[in-house]
C-alpha cells in the first residue's frame, strides 16, 4: 500500500477548512449512504463501533433540530445540505456477537466497566466522528463539526427511544468562503511530540 499523492492529502487535511457557508444544493442521501460506507471501516477498540449518526437533510429534520443550536450555529447549519448528528450507543456492546464473532464474550469487556462502557463509548465514538469527516472529505465534500448545542435537548427530542447520547455536529456540503476565518496556525512537531 503506497501513500496518498499530495493532492489527495492537501484535499483531506493540509487545505481541508472548517466550513461555515455552504452552497445551495440538494445532495442525495446515497452520497450520506457512501460517506458511512468508508467511515464503518475505521478501527476502534475491539471492533466495539459505538458510534451512532443521524443524518438530517429534509426541512422537517432541520427544524426540529433548530430549537437546541447555540445562537451561533443556526444560520450555517439551517443552510447546510446535510447536518449530522454524531452519537453513540450506551448500549454497544449488545452488538458485540454480530462484530467480534470471535469472542462473542467480549462484550463483558465493556459491560462490566466501572462506568459500564461510558468511557469506551464516548472515545470510540469520538473517533468514529473523525473518521466520518476524513470519508467525507475524501469524496469531495467539506465538514464543518461543532459543539454548540443542547445535547440534553437533542438526547430527549432524538433519542428518548433508544437512548442514544449526542456528541457532536458536523454540518456536510460543499463549503464556500463565507464566514471563513483565517487559516490557523498549527502547532509543531516540537511543541506538541516526544521522541523516546
Amino acid at each position: 500500500m503506497g501513500a496518498l499523492d499530495d493532492t489527495a492529502l492537501h484535499q483531506m487535511f493540509v487545505d481541508a477548512r472548517t466550513r461555515n457557508g455552504w452552497v445551495e444544493e440538494t445532495l442525495p442521501e446515497s452520497l450520506m449512504r457512501a460517506v458511512y460506507d468508508l467511515t464503518k471501516w475505521g478501527p476502534t477498540s475491539a471492533n466495539c463501533s459505538p458510534a451512532r449518526f443521524v443524518f438530517i437533510g429534509s426541512p422537517e429534520g432541520k427544524a426540529k433540530l433548530k430549537p437546541y443550536l447555540a445562537p451561533g450555529n443556526v444560520d450555517k447549519t439551517m443552510s447546510a445540505p446535510w447536518t449530522v448528528i454524531i452519537a453513540s450507543d450506551p448500549k454497544f456492546y449488545d452488538k458485540i456477537p454480530e462484530l467480534f464473532p470471535h469472542n462473542p464474550d467480549a462484550a463483558t469487556w465493556f459491560s462490566g466497566m466501572p462506568d459500564g462502557g461510558a468511557e469506551a463509548a464516548f472515545r470510540n465514538g469520538t473517533l468514529q466522528g473523525a473518521y466520518l469527516m476524513m470519508a467525507a472529505r475524501a469524496l469531495g465534500l467539506d465538514c464543518g463539526p461543532m459543539s454548540g448545542f443542547d445535547n440534553a435537548g437533542v438526547d430527549r427530542i432524538f433519542f428518548s427511544e433508544n437512548g442514544w447520547k449526542s456528541n457532536f455536529l458536523v454540518n456536510l456540503g460543499h463549503g464556500t468562503d463565507k464566514d471563513l476565518f483565517p487559516r490557523l496556525p498549527r502547532l509543531s512537531f516540537e511543541s506538541a511530540c516526544q521522541v523516546l
